[in-house]
């Protein structure tokens, strides 16, 4: 059953700050008819903010074109962060013997 009750600037703040659209909609009330309170969503919403919007898309909208967006970018920010961790522990910086 299709809902349609997130809206629409939830959506589209949530691809690029999900965190704060979250404390947002939260905060105005929006996602009060989802129901969803305790530990474990304060968890999801600190750990795993774009897991839990792509969650609470899924019980809104079911497999929409705004869920497959939304898990799109997730898989592309996940999947993009280990590269950068790398670069920046300074493993780029240390040379090799052969260029002494």
């Amino acid at each position: 059953m299709v809902i349609h009750t997130l809206p629409f600037w939830f959506l589209v703040f949530a691809l690029f700050l999900p965190r704060v659209a979250l404390f947002v909609d939260w905060f105005d009330g929006g996602l009060a008819h989802f129901h969803i309170g305790g530990l474990i969503p304060l968890l999801f919403w600190a750990l795993l903010p774009r897991a839990l919007v792509c969650y609470l898309i899924y019980l809104d909208q079911g497999f929409s074109t705004w869920f497959l967006i939304h898990l799109v970018v997730t898989l592309l920010v996940w999947g993009g962060s280990g590269g950068y961790q790398n670069h920046r522990r300074g493993n780029y910086r240390r040379r090799r013997r052969d260029d002494y």
